[in-house]
């Protein structure tokens, strides 16, 4: 019997089209003789639709008409098992679906960072990739960068800013100026996809990095940009029993960052799935990266220990820094669902996307066993005491 699988996608996030991409990347990829695959897609008022068209990426350049042509569905749990039911309910609509595990493909706020997770942890049904708090904190930069500094994994010092301090942008700024110095790089606290985040030479460039940052997030970071930066990226595939790194990449760009279109719109394209965007597939990339092989060695074994501080499941990949100046290396930042669960970094090792979506189904399952038998609640008959008689008045009764 096939293994029933929901992939769920989308969501109210700035990288909802980018969620898209490797979604239907990775239902391609299923092996259609083990799996019956779903596609579920979550619009970004946060409602559940399927369809034939939610698994089509043509269907997508016009989202008003695919949602219309859909069914809006809900999750329901009855008997042990898990559906997606037609809402609202029609005497002769469409028979609810039932599902045995959830492949999550979100990127960014309000659905990597753990908010999923939980609605889903809640339902009850098997999922893959991080739980609710190591998704949570790999979101935050600013939590994120403090759990890997207290476990001796180097990252760059930043300042924490929020809207209250952006009220008096003068202070903020001799703040900045005065603890980080220029070149400065801003960037939301929790936003992906190098949304939002710009580096400053100089004043003017400050003013403009906080309000484009203070634009996608109410906290955002500012540390020293390393200008002489060479980027190298690492995946992680695993669980807290066992974790693999993937070779190392070094992704190129076109600007001081590796922007939003250096990622999603430059060399993302190809005729072969109707002129839609590779996602991370399509950036421009050297693998393995161009560096010493003890450089290598560092650079995974310090993403294993990453992916392990933050009791990390599944597939990940931390973005690495290399100052050209001083030879320093530091962890960027933890990618907790990255795009196109970058298949491309485990490909060339002899690990085919397919086999990487098996691997993730298994550590979702075997997660869901591991926890089922841990007890998370036990009787204790205290809804029964004699002493709770007194509550019902307890408003107006006399002490």
């Amino acid at each position: 019997m096939k293994i029933r699988v929901g992939v769920i996608f989308g969501g109210r996030s700035v990288e909802h089209e980018v969620s898209v991409i490797s979604a239907l990347q990775a239902m391609q990829s299923l092996d259609r003789d083990k799996y019956e695959a779903t596609a579920i897609y979550l619009t970004k008022e946060n409602d559940l639709f399927v369809g034939e068209g939610t698994g089509n990426i043509e269907a997508y350049k016009d989202i008003p008409a695919l949602i219309k042509a859909s069914q809006r569905v809900i999750p329901v749990k009855e008997d042990g098992h898990f559906l997606l039911a037609p809402y609202p309910h029609r005497a002769f609509g469409m028979k609810p679906i039932e599902l045995d595990v959830i492949l999550p493909i979100v990127h960014g706020t309000n659905v990597e960072d753990g908010t999923l997770m939980g609605y889903i942890k809640t339902w009850g049904i098997p999922f893959a990739g991080c739980d609710v708090t190591s998704a949570a904190v790999g979101m935050d930069k600013y939590i994120m960068k403090t759990v890997f500094a207290d476990n001796d994994i180097p990252v760059l010092p930043c300042r924490r800013y929020t809207t209250a301090d952006y009220k008096d942008m003068d202070k903020l700024i001799s703040d900045i100026e005065e603890r980080i110095g220029y070149p400065v790089i801003v960037k939301p606290v929790n936003s992906g996809s190098s949304v939002g985040i710009s580096v400053a030479h100089d004043r003017d460039g400050l003013i403009n990095s906080l309000d484009t940052a203070f634009t996608f997030a109410n906290t955002v970071l500012a540390e020293h940009a390393i200008m002489k930066l060479q980027e190298i990226n690492c995946s992680v595939l695993g669980d807290m029993d066992e974790a693999e790194a993937s070779l190392c990449e070094e992704p190129f760009h076109s600007d001081e960052i590796l922007s939003y279109e250096d990622k999603y719109m430059s060399g993302g394209k190809t005729s072969g799935n109707g002129g839609a965007s590779k996602g991370m597939a399509g950036v421009a990339r050297k693998i393995p990266a161009p560096i010493p092989d003890d450089m290598t060695t560092r650079i995974q074994e310090l993403a294993v220990r990453a992916f392990r501080s933050l009791n990390c499941n599944g597939v990940v990949r931390f973005d690495f820094m290399i100052d050209g100046d001083t030879e320093e290396l530091y962890l960027n930042e933890i990618n907790t669902i990255p795009g196109s669960l970058s298949f491309y970094l485990w490909e060339p090792a002899g690990l085919p996307y397919t086999k990487l979506l098996d691997r993730l189904i298994e550590l979702a399952i075997k997660r869901k066993r591991d926890e089922d038998r841990v007890t998370f609640s036990f009787e204790t008959n205290i809804l029964n005491q004699s002493s709770l008689k007194g509550l019902k008045g307890a408003k107006g009764t006399k002490s």
